[in-house]
């Protein structure tokens, strides 16, 4: 789940970015660091230390937690999808992401993205994953915040019924 994930992420989703800014240097590198350390973090413990039985795939926190991943990586790949064509090619300028989750929430992908972690950590019932869907979802909702009043001050047509990262409640 994990290696889908940045396969995903790191080896077939820019191929499919269309134009965008250039990512700052200092954002960049506070990325590639946090990555490495917890890629670190996850792979040493599965790899050295989690014991797990010969039936663990039929257990059901593996189960429960692979399809709660399987549904947050394909909530981000499809909001991926949404906000990479908002604009027509050559098109300029800002507009309000319609479809999927984001009727609900500003922030679909990330909603997704804690989702995938949430399901990694349940399925590989370590404290490293919690950690690290702890710290992803904090990140993310910060962000997510800052998205969503600056969606709601860009646009006055902005749906304001909309929530920030989870449907109904946040």
């Amino acid at each position: 789940m994990f290696l889908v994930h940045y396969t995903q992420r790191s080896l077939i989703f820019p191929f499919l970015i269309r134009g965008g800014k250039p990512t700052p240097v200092k954002a960049f590198i506070g990325a590639f660091t946090f990555c490495t350390y917890n890629g670190y973090l996850q792979s040493r413990y599965l790899s050295q230390y989690a014991v797990y039985a010969d039936d663990w795939v039929t257990d059901p926190r593996f189960l429960a937690g692979f399809v709660v991943w399987l549904i947050g990586t394909l909530i981000n790949i499809h909001s991926d999808h949404i906000l990479r064509n908002l604009r027509k090619p050559g098109e300029t300028g800002y507009k309000i992401p319609r479809g999927g989750l984001f009727e609900y929430v500003t922030a679909a992908n990330y909603f997704g993205e804690v989702m995938e972690w949430c399901g990694f950590t349940l399925a590989s019932w370590s404290l490293q994953a919690g950690a690290f869907a702890l710290f992803s979802a904090c990140s993310l909702f910060s962000i997510a915040q800052h998205h969503h009043q600056w969606y709601l001050e860009k646009f006055e047509d902005y749906p304001k019924f909309r929530k920030t990262v989870i449907p109904f409640l946040f």
